[in-house]
């Protein structure tokens, strides 16, 4: 039987990737001892298969779901730290005792377009929409790669797909549509008209809503009602901060960290769109401060956070 890095039992007819090379480990303060739990946990998995094997006929898809839970909690704990490499190895590990699997495939997507990695980000996409074909998520994440591609027809293609399976006037679907129109710079007036849809359709607009209309709104060239727009989507994302801080106490730490980072990456897209709309305005020193602030919470169209 053959072992990865982390002691795991690699599963019959799967290859291990070769192990980046190591680094050398940070000075521990003497008061800080190291964690075992994890080289622990990796060792009674090793023992758990090779029972299975000797013994119960059925206990490898115990140890699989095992392996594969524990590798889902470990990656969304590296996300949340930002260990984005450590994060892109755990699922990889998962899919490698689950087999190939639709929201996997997409939630590797999306780390390695944030990683930069957007040749492996669009593999994981085509993967993930032919697992599940009817399903919009796949081309969802595939629409956003091939935005950083720079390969417009595509994403549209992809996010028209994404409203043809979805109910009619299904809100998330044409603010979705909306959102690759104005990324690409393509079909403004209907991209304007399927964000109205998405907000008539839902009544109150959540911050994200109030965001796509603003960026449209800015680049067909209406300044001031963009700015009013993500004035809007500001405040409200802001909200939704402070109502995540008084759960602070409820929440496990590393849980908490991954919906802050999810937040602030929200907040920086919503800071450069206004940083645009009021540089237009003539209102620089604003603009300035909302290119820097969208900066420093991770704005990057070439890792996904546009």
């Amino acid at each position: 039987m053959r072992y990865d890095r982390d002691g795991f039992p690699i599963p019959p007819g799967f290859d291990v990737e070769a192990p980046p090379p190591t680094r050398a480990a940070a000075p521990r303060s003497p008061g800080n001892p190291p964690r075992r739990s994890s080289k622990r946990m990796a060792l009674a998995a090793a023992a758990l298969a090779i029972l299975a094997a000797i013994a119960m006929p059925d206990a490898l898809r115990f140890v699989r779901h095992l392996v594969v839970n524990w590798s889902l909690e470990r990656a969304a704990a590296r996300e949340a730290r930002n260990d984005i490499d450590g994060a892109v190895a755990e699922l990889g590990r998962a899919l490698q005792w689950h087999g190939p699997d639709s929201e996997l495939l997409c939630s590797r997507a999306l780390l390695r377009l944030e990683n930069q990695d957007a040749a492996g980000a669009l593999a994981d996409a085509d993967a993930a929409a032919s697992e599940a074909p009817l399903s919009p998520q796949p081309l969802r994440v595939r629409a956003l790669v091939r935005v950083v591609l720079a390969d417009a027809d595509a994403a549209l293609a992809d996010a028209e797909r994404v409203v043809s399976l979805a109910a009619p006037g299904d809100p998330d679907a044409l603010n979705f549509r909306a959102y690759v129109r104005a990324l690409v710079g393509r079909d403004l007036p209907d991209a304007l008209a399927d964000i109205d849809a998405a907000i008539t359709a839902v009544g109150e607009a959540s911050p994200e809503l109030l965001d796509t209309r603003g960026f449209v709104l800015f680049l067909a060239g209406r300044t001031q009602e963009a700015i009013d727009q993500l004035n809007l989507a500001i405040d409200g994302m802001q909200q939704h901060r402070r109502q995540l801080v008084l759960l602070a106490g409820r929440l496990d730490r590393d849980e908490l960290a991954r919906r802050m980072r999810t937040l602030d990456h929200g907040l920086a897209v919503m800071h450069h769109h206004r940083g645009l709309a009021c540089e237009k305005a003539g209102l620089l020193e604003q603009a300035k401060q909302d290119f820097d602030l969208a900066r420093k919470k991770g704005f990057d169209p070439t890792r996904g956070i546009m």
